[in-house]
């Protein structure tokens, strides 16, 4: 029998609890993924919009979200880097969402992508918003209701309340380096961790940091998140449980959110995101980095 608990199980939407809300006018649906696609472990990647897949079925009402189009800094020399709290705000608004909405984001493959938009509300005060246990492959092997083409929802007005400290720079995670009672996680692989791909430039991760891979939080068949005990032995088994400061990173700060997201649901409040993770810290010789 499991010890522990989610703290918020309602940011956690079951595909039945989702199904049986599907009529509900408050609500906001959202298929969030993006591809990162690469030839080999050393490969960049290139972005890819999964709007075609979208397109091809997707949960009825759902609208797509491009996070790199609709979410991201276009200005900002690294994909995927936040904008503003205001810029934010109004840009999930032009999306449908008010404040006083109900949202449920899910993504293909893996749950890092509706937990990136996930994160990025929380930052701004958005507390109504949930994933997709499973996320779409769940969905479609319960054979639910699918719908094709685009959809779209009204535009709505949400209120910008921010949550500082949520994302961090490279400044904080320096300072992290040098305090003992910090962790620095890497949600990224094994392989990445210890130095064996150069797909962000320089080989390995930040020094001193950990690692907890997005993809290790949940069962690689069903997609869900593993139970909160298992993911709090994940934890624990590097040193952070529900009281220690974390900074979490990977290699744009989309699977760090996953990680994030867990450790949130598992009591943890003092988890920042790290926003442009390896593609900034490997891209300047002077911050530190290890490898095996």
């Amino acid at each position: 029998m499991s010890k522990r608990s989610f703290r918020n199980p309602d940011a956690l939407c079951s595909t039945e609890a989702l199904a049986a809300r599907l009529e509900d006018p408050r609500l906001r649906i959202f298929d969030c993924t993006t591809w990162l696609l690469a030839d080999t472990d050393d490969d960049p990647y290139r972005v890819a919009s999964a709007r075609p897949e979208y397109r091809q079925g997707h949960v009825p009402g759902a609208a797509y979200i491009d996070l790199q189009a609709d979410l991201s800094d276009s200005d900002a020399p690294f994909r995927f880097t936040m904008p503003d709290s205001a810029t934010l705000a109004t840009a999930f608004g032009r999306l449908g969402i008010g404040d006083d909405s109900e949202v449920v984001l899910y993504s293909r493959t893996n749950l890092q992508w509706a937990t990136r938009v996930w994160w990025m509300l929380r930052s701004i005060g958005f507390d109504r918003a949930a994933i997709l246990d499973g996320g779409w492959e769940k969905w479609e092997r319960e054979g639910r209701p699918v719908r094709t083409g685009d959809e779209h929802y009204p535009v709505a007005y949400l209120s910008a309340r921010p949550r500082p400290g949520l994302f961090v720079d490279s400044a904080a995670i320096l300072a992290a380096i040098d305090d003992p009672g910090s962790r620095i996680v890497d949600a990224l692989s094994p392989l990445s961790h210890a130095g064996g791909s150069r797909r962000y430039g320089r080989p390995g991760r930040i020094a001193g940091s950990v690692n907890v891979p997005a993809v290790s939080l949940r069962d690689p068949d069903s997609l869900e998140l593993l139970t909160p005990d298992a993911a709090a032995e994940a934890f624990a088994a590097v040193g952070v449980d529900a009281d220690t400061p974390v900074l979490v990173y990977c290699g744009g700060g989309i699977a760090a959110s996953l990680d994030a997201f867990v450790l949130h649901q598992l009591g943890n409040d003092r988890v920042a995101v790290y926003d442009n993770s390896l593609n900034e810290w490997a891209s300047d010789p002077a911050l530190p980095m290890e490898r095996d």
